[in-house]
Parts: structure tokens; sequence; C-alpha cells
């Protein structure tokens, strides 16, 4: 349940959504940076970041 939160989060704001899945990290500075240069960079990058497979 907690991902399909953070997967809707990606659509409103993508910098949040990675926050609360990685915590302060570098992954939360790409998506600010990807989610200034369009709305859609930043979700996609946020999508990427919040479903990939934490074993990888």
């Amino acid at each position: 349940m907690k991902k399909l939160l953070l997967i809707v989060l990606c659509f409103i704001l993508p910098p949040l959504a990675v926050f609360l899945h990685e915590g302060l990290t570098r992954k939360v500075l790409w998506a600010l940076l990807w989610q200034l240069l369009g709305h859609v960079p930043g979700v996609i990058y946020g999508l990427l970041v919040v479903t990939k497979d934490p074993a990888k």
C-alpha cells in the first residue's frame, strides 16, 4: 500500500516521493533537478526510483 501511495505522489511532487522512499540522498537532488527541467522528466525519474527492485 505504501508503494502505491508513493507512485501517486510521484505524479504530484516527485522529489517528495523520492525523499519519503530513499531519505535525504543524492537521488532527491536529482529528482529536484529533473523536476525543475520539466514535470514529465521528474515524474519519470521519481517512478524509476520508487518502483525499482531494492535487491538490485
